[in-house]
């Protein structure tokens, strides 16, 4: 258990539910009623989950606190200008015109009442900010310029997200960051990077990433043959869509996978590639954070699918992440997990795994995972167990990290549902985490996604498995 000078009490929340609610009066409540020591801010996106309120209101239903209606969300940044910050990129002109929260500086205005009260903070920021499926997206970007920074797929074509090598959307996230850190008092940065890379697009579906100007300059300065890769990407691209269509390969789907990457061997060249390059990208903004203010933390929002996916686990080691952070975060979302599996594995069994079907790779996929969850056909409707899948999650973390920087579980509080018949979320599952996380070696949680999409009713749970373990 932590001393409790390092007792670590976390909720994300977005800048509406202290307008819906106030600051004062909020603060309190989260304090006095659920022991939270630490605000995690979503201080700029365009994803209702992380910056609006509900997004799942249709299928779940209003939360028992705030508002219930959709409001006027339109994303941006929900902190005052600063253009000093700004001058090294064309990206400028992204602050929220929310209607609720117009002119309102969350930082600016929590920051002096949770300090009263002895209550850390946090921006909460995420990569990528824009279209993410289920999280509530705005439907349109309006910042000027954004569409010169788009990635390019194999084909030339611009697709729907901004390439992290392209220097002036880069500059962007370090402004950004050095913009919180000199601007207010903050206690340091939650970055969360949850990119999918060229294979894990292929895989999903979609088209590799990316071949845009800067990424072939940064590829051919590393001595690789950018068109010979791009003819590999071709040929993935052909397996992909032909083995989603159902057509028939003479050695079975997965066989004919593996010959695809034997004779084109480019395609986990590129992926190395760019995995690396998006794992700069969290090692600049973590040195950005150290050198102006080496007390500043920098902690890690961790993805769930890189504990769901066995490509991403292998690229994601908590050993390595270990070194540019101060605490990691692993997501598990226990209710809605299942859903979550399912929806990873269903574009395996389109694809590499189509010649087995899920009922019977899922337990060996669990063993090669560490999982013990319920059978596929089950998964969706029982989520994943917070005693087996956030207990075992925490200890494979903490494992990891090797006593190198302490784990704070994300513990899913009514994150939302996209299917009536997916588990919900209840204060029992939520209790059951809290105890599970500090009984595997965890040193603090964080309530997530959204303190706007959660009833209080469920996070009494976390209070009560705070309170068993002397900790509220």
């Amino acid at each position: 258990m932590p001393a409790a000078s390092e007792r670590f009490v976390g909720i994300q929340i977005s800048p509406v539910s202290f307008v819906d609610e106030g600051v004062e009066p909020l603060l309190d409540l989260l304090q006095t009623r659920f022991g939270i020591d630490t605000l995690l801010i979503g201080t700029i996106s365009w994803l209702g989950l992380k910056a609006g309120r509900r997004v799942s209101w249709q299928l779940d239903g209003w939360p028992d606190h705030g508002k219930p209606e959709v409001g006027d969300f339109k994303g941006g940044s929900y902190i005052a200008d600063h253009p000093q910050y700004y001058r090294n990129t064309f990206i400028r002109d992204f602050r929220s015109q929310d209607a609720e929260t117009r002119d309102f500086d969350v930082l600016a205005e929590v920051i002096p009442a949770a300090q009263a009260r002895g209550m850390r903070v946090y921006p909460e920021v995420m990569e990528p900010l824009f279209n993410y499926a289920g999280h509530g997206s705005a439907n349109t970007v309006g910042i000027p310029n954004l569409p010169q920074v788009l990635e390019v797929d194999h084909t030339g074509r611009m697709s729907g997200e901004p390439c992290i090598n392209n220097p002036d959307y880069r500059r962007w996230w370090m402004s950004l960051i050095e913009d919180y850190c000199r601007s207010y008092p903050i206690d340091g940065i939650m970055w969360c990077n949850e990119r999918r890379s060229p294979l894990d697009n292929l895989i999903a579906g979609r088209t590799p990433n990316c071949f845009c100007e800067h990424c072939r300059e940064q590829a051919v300065n590393r001595g690789i043959d950018v068109e010979r890769v791009r003819a590999a990407f071709r040929e993935a691209y052909a397996y992909f869509q032909a083995a989603r269509a159902g057509e028939e390969f003479v050695d079975g789907a997965f066989i004919e996978f593996l010959r695809v990457v034997y004779f084109n061997p480019e395609i986990l060249i590129w992926e190395r590639f760019w995995v690396e390059r998006n794992k700069d990208m969290d090692r600049e903004l973590y040195g950005i954070v150290k050198w102006i203010k080496r007390d500043l933390k920098f902690g890690l929002n961790v993805w769930n699918r890189n504990h769901l996916n066995p490509i991403r686990r292998a690229q994601w080691p908590w050993a390595e992440m270990a070194t540019w952070s101060d605490w990691v975060k692993p997501i598990t979302y226990q209710h809605q997990s299942g859903g979550v599996y399912h929806a990873e594995m269903s574009h395996f069994h389109q694809t590499i795994l189509r010649d087995v079907t899920p009922q019977e790779m899922t337990p060996i996929m669990y063993k090669l995972l560490d999982l013990d969850e319920a059978p596929w056909d089950e998964i969706i409707q029982k989520g994943f167990d917070p005693d087996t899948y956030v207990y075992g999650q925490c200890r494979n973390a903490v494992r990891g990290v090797g006593g190198k920087v302490p784990v704070y579980m994300g513990i899913g509080v009514d994150a939302p549902r996209n299917r009536a018949d997916q588990a919900i979320c209840t204060p029992d599952i939520v209790r059951r985490s809290v105890l599970a996380t500090y009984r595997a070696g965890g040193q603090g949680v964080v309530f997530s996604p959204n303190y706007a999409g959660m009833n209080l009713t469920t996070l009494d749970g976390a209070a009560q498995g705070l309170r068993e373990l002397g900790l509220l």
